[in-house]
């Protein structure tokens, strides 16, 4: 088989890419409501749908990482086979700290809205660090495909394949 990753975890991938930049246009509505309410007025209907949006996507983002990471633990993409490089590990403990990244934000924003508000500041934070991380994602892929002109973004796009005999 190909190396790279099946289609269960390419979807996954890419449904919480689509979802990650919503939060960012959806988070100012949080605090606009809250500065609403706190003044005595009534929160824009706008605002209040975003907050509602930008609270359920979080939840669906951190169950949809928990699943991504179920997933990768009980069948890991299958290795990319090229040799071992500092920027190969460094690639891995990007990945990692990703997960640990996202499942932490969801999860800080779970508790930041339903049990005690005050770790919100936290929350805050990780989002900006999850945003310089998703920058050094893209410029890893774009230096990928545009400098090395290797596939290793292919992996997340195209599912792994049985290779035929005839082409090993």
């Amino acid at each position: 088989m190909k190396p790279g990753y099946s289609r269960i975890q390419i979807g996954l991938h890419w449904l919480i890419a689509v979802f990650i930049p919503l939060q960012y246009l959806t988070g100012g509505s949080i605090e606009r409501t809250h500065h609403a309410v706190h003044m005595g007025m009534t929160p824009d209907p706008w605002d209040i749908v975003q907050h509602h949006l930008h609270n359920y996507l979080g939840i669906a983002i951190g169950m949809l990482m928990g699943a991504r990471l179920a997933v990768r633990l009980l069948w890991p993409p299958l290795p990319d086979r090229r040799a071992t490089s500092p920027v190969k590990a460094l690639s891995k403990v990007m990945h990692h700290a990703f997960y640990a990244a996202i499942i932490g934000q969801a999860t800080m924003g779970f508790v930041a809205s339903y049990f005690w508000f005050g770790i919100a500041p936290y929350h805050v934070i990780g989002s900006r660090i999850i945003l310089g991380m998703v920058g050094l994602h893209l410029a890893a892929a774009a230096w990928h495909t545009l400098v090395l002109r290797d596939d290793t973004v292919d992996r997340m796009i195209f599912a792994q394949t049985r290779q035929s005999s005839d082409n090993p």
